[in-house]
């Protein structure tokens, strides 16, 4: 049966934060805040936030930067997946991906069409693997951020969700929790 296994250890994954945005600063990005609060009081540690302008090269620069740090396990990226000429991080990151994690885009999807209903359509979110870093691509808004951390990425980034969690994947935590 799915889910936690309170005999399993739990191991914390360091996560960074990026926020896409044009017009948010740390004052103002309330997506990237609830995107922090939830996974520190889930337990994981924040290993860097970011604000970038929606622009291909920005947003490439720090997802690079980000993957060549071997403190960072995942990234979780807020903005920059819907349809308006600026949303960008599809064209930025996806390029960057050595696999691509279709079941997150399908399962972040039937999520929030129980909260959004069918404008749920109109994000691009999206998954992948760089390198051996895990990157999710979430909507902007606090809603989106919610529905992906509230009904997905909390479990997947369990290391004792079971049948299987993303922590097994990462180079650090290989074998410890499979």
């Amino acid at each position: 049966m799915a889910g936690i296994d309170e005999s399993l250890t739990f191991y914390p994954l360091n996560i960074a934060v990026l926020t896409v945005s044009d017009t948010r600063d740390l004052a103002t990005d309330r997506s990237g805040a609830l995107l922090i609060e939830r996974l520190e009081g889930a337990g994981h540690s924040l290993a860097a936030r970011a604000i970038v302008k929606d622009d291909v090269a920005d947003i490439r620069a720090q997802v690079q930067a980000w993957v060549a740090d071997p403190a960072v396990d995942i990234i979780v990226s807020t903005g920059g997946t819907g349809f308006t000429p600026r949303d960008v991080t599809p064209e930025a990151v996806q390029p960057l991906l050595r696999r691509t994690m279709d079941g997150f885009s399908v399962v972040f999807h039937q999520a929030s069409l129980g909260t959004v209903g069918i404008s749920t359509m109109q994000s691009r979110a999206f998954a992948g693997q760089i390198e051996d870093t895990f990157i999710f691509c979430l909507p902007g808004s606090t809603g989106a951020c919610k529905d992906g951390w509230d009904l997905v990425l909390v479990h997947e980034f369990d290391s004792r969700y079971r049948p299987c969690s993303i922590a097994g994947l990462l180079p650090r935590l290989r074998g410890l929790c499979a």
